[in-house]
């Protein structure tokens, strides 16, 4: 079963819709309402994005990130989910000088089992990950973002900058994040 955390992203109900179409168990809740011993009841992981900084909830996905490192559970880590692993691992974000919004093209630079060649994807944000630290790996980026897809050591713990909800191309790294 995966859990799904609502960090309070707008899209996070577009990843509730592409999980029940594809019939993958899963269980939504905010990231106020989380509970980290029951974690161990799921086979994997999705942090959605978020709306404003809040300091409890990054403690609180900080934890599930360490959790998901410690057990060897798959995680992925979307937007703020991405930036959140990111420093939790020793990396580093900071404020872009512009907003991304909208569509965009993001080159995969390594092999990884979520997605491969160009793909077009949705930005939404104003943070990125600006350092990966020494246990993060880069597996893609674009024009607008340099570590647009990251992965921590060879686990099955990914991040990605942008929302992978949002696009034909971003809901088919989805869905090979739930198949792992």
């Amino acid at each position: 079963m995966l859990l799904l955390v609502d960090n309070g992203s707008v899209f996070t109900e577009n990843i509730v819709k592409f999980l029940i179409s594809n019939k993958t168990e899963h269980t939504l809740i905010t990231f106020d309402k989380a509970n980290l011993d029951d974690l161990s009841k799921f086979d994997s992981v999705i942090l959605s994005g978020r709306r404003h900084n809040d300091q409890a909830m990054n403690a609180l996905n900080s934890k599930i990130v360490t959790h998901c490192i410690s057990e060897k559970k798959p995680l992925l880590g979307i937007c703020y989910g991405a930036e959140i692993l990111a420093l939790t691992v020793g990396g580093t974000i900071r404020k872009m000088s512009s907003i991304q919004k909208g569509p965009s093209t993001v080159q995969v630079t390594q092999n990884n089992p979520l997605c491969d060649g160009m793909i077009q994807v949705y930005q939404s944000h104003s943070y990125e990950i600006s350092r990966l630290g020494k246990s993060l790996v880069q597996l893609g980026s674009s024009s607008s973002c340099k570590n647009e897809i990251i992965q921590y050591q060879n686990e099955k713990i990914f991040g990605t900058q942008f929302h992978p909800e949002m696009t034909k191309d971003g809901l088919s790294l989805i869905e090979k994040f739930v198949n792992l």
